[in-house]
This record gives C-alpha cells, structure tokens and sequence, in this order.
C-alpha cells in the first residue's frame, strides 16, 4: 500500500476477504491480496475475517446433511458419518463385553488371564 494513502474498503474487497478466509487463506495472504498490512486487514474487515468460517461450515453441513438424507451415490457414508458426529452412534467390536454373556465373559476371562505373567509357560 502506497504511504499515506487509506484504505477504503468496498463490497468487491468485502466480499473478497469473506471468501478468502471462508476457504481458510491466512490473513497475511489475504492483506497481501489487498495491498494491505494485516491491522488494517483486521481494522476494516474485522466481520468478515470473523464469520466467514462460520458460513462456510454452515453451506457444508447443509450439503452434508442433504447427502446423508438423500439417496444418491455417498448418502450411506455421509449418514454413518453424520450418525456418529452427531448423534454419537458408534461402531462396537465382536468382543465387546456389552454384546457376550457372563458365561462367555467367565471363559474369555480364564483364557487369558495367564498372559504377561511366569504361570502362562505352565498353562500352555
């Protein structure tokens, strides 16, 4: 930026900075674009710089949930996802102890409980 010369920012450079940093380019690499320092960046762009993450997660959990919602090609995928990110849905393993008996616990448990220790030579 030349000296002496304010910036004066307009819609184009307005909406140029909320795209920018919706798409995550550093501020220092948006206030070059601009021919800008950083604190003027931040003095005249200041809403732009703060809301234009939030947006764009906005627009991509919006297209992520018509994709989990849809039946078209990735919906699966994007349902488990959405399911386990949001609704806290989980994947259970085969041996998870919430899905076997006690019986089944016991004999797992006794298998297994000579491991890491000197009784396992005599046991095997």
């Amino acid at each position: 930026m030349a000296q002496g010369k304010l910036h004066a920012p307009d819609e184009r450079a307005r909406k140029q900075v909320e795209s920018m940093a919706s798409y995550g380019i550093p501020e220092l690499e948006i206030a070059r674009v601009l021919s800008i320092t950083i604190p003027t960046l931040r003095k005249h762009y200041a809403y732009e710089l703060g809301t234009a993450h939030i947006k764009a997660n906005a627009l991509v959990a919006q297209s992520l949930f018509q994709k989990a919602t849809g039946n078209g090609p990735g919906s699966v995928v994007a349902a488990i996802f959405w399911l386990k990110v949001r609704a806290g849905w989980r994947e259970i393993p085969a041996d998870d102890p919430m899905l076997i008996g006690k019986k089944q616990q016991a004999q797992i448990a006794a298998t297994t409980a000579a491991e890491g220790t000197e009784w396992n030579t005599l046991v095997n």
